[in-house]
Formats: structure tokens, sequence, C-alpha cells
């Protein structure tokens, strides 16, 4: 059994937390909101109001956080884990957040001599409950396979990226391409439905031939289709637009930095933001559905329930 604590209770931290529970770890956790603290207590994780207290006793501190600012604050300065963790222990960081922050972060850890890696993990609410996630590990070759050890009750796959600053870097390009994905499924979803395909049947043709993708897999924006999309609950966030449009501005971030053009990108981030500033920020990233439709309506969607 290894002490672990957990920051970052919220939607991917709360199952995955509970999936260490199960594994026969014991799991500190904190977290800023009370309700995903109490959410937490009932899956087994020993809960405490201050950071300084769940660190007690921690061989690994796992955190999941939902940005590079919340990343450095959890961090550093004077009541940040780097000072208040005890310094055998390994600190993984499974937010996703932007490179530069994450070698900032690999650097003080080292600085304050203690092992990190960045850790950040695909798969989505669904595979983090399911313990399916995969983990994209970044950092010293002996923190991965001692990080690797305490990540495989969450994961199916674990994959050593490289050096400090890769595994955000591998993040990154995933969630882009998976919000070019889900364009194109919201591009299709409507298209397949204004041409009167019935919608079961086009999804079994797309599933098993060319256009099949993970979103369409997991998040297909219609409702009835797949038990995981957001389309089935009136688009409430599995995923919020909010955060995919974090994520796709770290896509262009570092299409700027190196170079690299990056159009469909642009315009899956346009229709992100174009939700978050009617509102809707809140809601499931598929809801850029609409933006397809010429009328604004398609099959799941009320906004008078919104």
């Amino acid at each position: 059994m290894t002490t672990i604590t957990w920051i970052g209770l919220g939607h991917m931290g709360n199952p995955m937390s509970a999936n260490l529970v199960r594994a026969g770890h014991e799991v500190r956790g904190h977290d800023v909101s009370a309700d995903a603290m109490a959410a937490a207590r009932d899956k087994g994780v020993q809960t405490f109001d201050s950071m300084e207290e769940a660190l007690q006793g921690a061989e690994i501190v796992f955190t999941m956080l939902p940005k590079g600012e919340h990343a450095r604050a959890v961090y550093l300065g004077n009541t940040g884990v780097i000072a208040l963790a005890p310094k055998n222990a390994l600190l993984v960081d499974s937010s996703t957040i932007d490179v530069e922050t994450a070698l900032e972060l690999h650097r003080a850890a080292r600085e304050a001599g203690f092992r990190f890696v960045d850790a950040p993990v695909s798969g989505g609410i669904s595979g983090a409950a399911a313990g399916t996630l995969t983990f994209m590990v970044g950092g010293e070759a002996d923190d991965v396979a001692a990080a690797s050890a305490c990540i495989e009750p969450m994961a199916r796959k674990i994959v050593a990226t490289g050096e400090a600053g890769t595994g955000q870097s591998a993040k990154i390009v995933n969630n882009m391409m998976l919000f070019i994905c889900l364009e194109a499924c919201a591009e299709g979803s409507v298209l397949a439905d204004r041409l009167g395909l019935d919608p079961k049947v086009f999804w079994d043709i797309a599933s098993v031939s060319s256009g099949n993708s993970w979103a369409l897999q997991t998040w297909y924006p219609v409702p009835g289709i797949v038990d995981s999309a957001a389309a089935n609950n009136n688009f409430e966030a599995t995923f919020s637009a909010t955060l995919a449009a974090k994520d796709a501005g770290l896509a262009l971030m570092a299409g700027e930095q190196t170079g690299v053009r990056l159009p469909a990108a642009e315009l899956v981030a346009e229709r992100l933001q174009q939700l978050i500033d009617e509102g809707y920020g809140d809601k499931d990233c598929s809801l850029i559905t609409k933006y397809a439709a010429p009328d604004g309506k398609i099959p799941g969607w009320d906004p008078e329930k919104a």
C-alpha cells in the first residue's frame, strides 16, 4: 500500500483517485470545492481542508488541475506542494497545461530535490471511471517507471514520451486532433440528417468505415446513438466548451511557437469560443454541432432547458 496525496478532485480527479483506493492505496485528498471533497469521501478518499494536511506522509503526489496558472499556484510558493510535501515524494502532474509551465514545474521540483513527471491523460470522464485512461508521461526514465507503478490502476496504457514536457506536448497535439475529429462529427451528423439518413444507420456505417474516430465512438452529437454522448442529456458537459477552448488554445500557441499552420484547429477554437460568448461555456464541447445547422437547431438540444 502506498500513501498517495491527490490534489484536484474534480470530474477527472474524483474517479481516478477512487480507482487508486480500490487498488488498495491510502489516498489523501484536497480540493477547493467542498462538494468535490464530499464526493471523493463517498469513494473512500480521506479528505483534508488544507493541502498541508493532505500532503502529510505522501509517498506520491498526483495533481489534476484546470489550467497552468492553477498548477503554478498549487506547486510553487511558500504554501505550494514543493514547499510542503515530504522530500522523498514523487510528484506527478496529470493536468493539461502548456509546455512552458510544465518545464517550469520540472525545474522548480528538481532544484528542490524532488522527482517530477508530467503525466497528462486521454480518455475523458468515462475512461477515468473505467480505469482505461492513456497516460503520456514525460521525465527522467527512473521517475517515469516509478510513477507508472501507481498509475497502473487508472490506465489501459502508459506511454513514456521522453524528456521533461513531452507528456504535455503529446497531450496538446492529441487533443487538437480530437477536436478536429469532433468538428467532423458535428458537420457530418447534421449533413447526414439533412440528407434524410437515419442517424443510427449512418453511425453504423461510419463506425466501421473511414469516417470512424474516438469522437464518433464516444461523443457522437446525436441523442440515442452513443450512451456516453452529451447529446443524450441536452449537452450537459462531459467535457466543457471552456476546457476544450483552453486545450485548443494550447495547440494554437504551440503552432505559433513552432511556425506550424493549423487552420482546422483555428476553426474549432472559433466554434468553442462562440459557445463561450453565447453563455454556453459550461455546456459540452460537442454543442459546436449547432453551428453546422443553418437554423442552429439540432436533435437533443433545447436552449430553453439549458
